[in-house]
């Protein structure tokens, strides 16, 4: 890492890689891997918060459930299960230095160069898992969470479940993400919403997406062509506690411009509200009423000063002195 990395950002000195911890700048893969030239990875983006109980992984079991079922989908066999990664997760934590930030756990199709295979067929490739961890603030801004984002309608179409399975958070998918964000940013907006191939409300390039109209809570079902986020369960867990009705159905085009209150869900962009959709003001152009009780208790929960609905454990709690093989740099 450059001494201007350093400066800018905290990292975690260590990854994880294959059951092991390995230096930082020792992660590096050969260019004619799989995952290079033919997208064969599977991640997982999960944060870690500073709380009343010192720093704690958000949801991390459900995380790396979904990181192994990702790659079952895909067909990558992997030599760890869910409670050893979760723990190299923990280790990872706490010894980075760090009170808060993001882990970003990978399965990826590397290269045996003794025996190297160049093909389509991924069959004959090495399969990785890393964990790498780093602080990272609000990605859509700070400000977004009060103020709200102005998001357009993108000309590209998510991906069909049956082209590319939405229930697999696989890296060659985010191509289809990359497209939506990039014309959104061009076009002068945050984000971008994708439709799915029958017109219907998708997601963001990397959100789930949330309307609200006569307080009811309103989103596209998992049967749809959309990733079954975990931030997305843990709100809509939170509401119902709340007493909030939650609709799972297809959302028209259309009824984005006549919300009540819209917003994003997701690990990076927590709960992001929409002030605009294609320059038509939502609501009242800033964030709702109801938005901003489901983002209080949502930031009460990830902090440990309220409890997960039913009692739920969603905190993982990492002890600083645990491990000190992982510092940041």
């Amino acid at each position: 890492m450059t001494e201007k990395d350093v400066r800018t950002m905290k990292i975690a000195g260590k990854v994880w890689k294959n059951g092991e911890f390995i230096d930082w700048d020792d992660a590096r893969i050969h260019v004619m891997s799989h995952v290079v030239n033919y997208g064969s990875s599977v991640f997982e983006g999960i944060r870690f918060y500073e709380t009343t109980n010192g720093p704690a992984v958000f949801r991390l079991k459900e995380h790396i459930k979904r990181l192994l079922n990702s790659g079952k989908i895909y067909r990558m066999e992997v030599d760890f299960d869910v409670d050893t990664i979760s723990q190299a997760v923990v280790d990872l934590v706490a010894g980075s230095g760090l009170n808060a930030g993001y882990i970003r756990p990978l399965i990826m199709r590397g290269l045996d160069e003794n025996k190297p295979a160049f093909g389509v067929n991924p069959f004959g490739n090495p399969v990785d898992t890393y964990l790498a961890a780093w602080e990272w603030g609000k990605y859509l801004g700070e400000e977004a969470l009060e103020n709200g984002i102005e998001v357009c309608v993108s000309s590209w179409t998510r991906i069909t479940s049956n082209a590319m399975p939405s229930m697999a958070k696989a890296g060659a998918n985010y191509m289809n993400s990359q497209l939506i964000k990039m014309e959104a940013i061009l076009g002068g907006f945050s984000e971008g919403i994708a439709l799915d191939d029958r017109g219907y409300v998708s997601e963001g390039s990397g959100e789930n997406i949330f309307l609200v109209n006569n307080g009811k809570l309103i989103t596209p079902p998992l049967g749809a062509s959309i990733l079954p986020g975990i931030t997305r369960d843990s709100v809509i867990q939170i509401a119902r506690e709340m007493g909030v009705q939650v609709i799972e159905t297809t959302i028209q085009r259309a009824a984005l411009y006549l919300a009540d209150e819209l917003f994003f869900t997701g690990t990076a962009a927590e709960i992001t509200p929409i002030r605009s959709v294609d320059r038509i003001t939502v609501g009242s152009g800033k964030r709702g009423e109801l938005t901003a009780k489901l983002q209080e208790q949502f930031f009460k929960v990830i902090r440990n000063e309220s409890p997960a609905p039913k009692n739920a454990e969603w905190l993982t709690f990492v002890d600083p002195g645990e491990k000190k093989t992982a510092s940041a740099n």
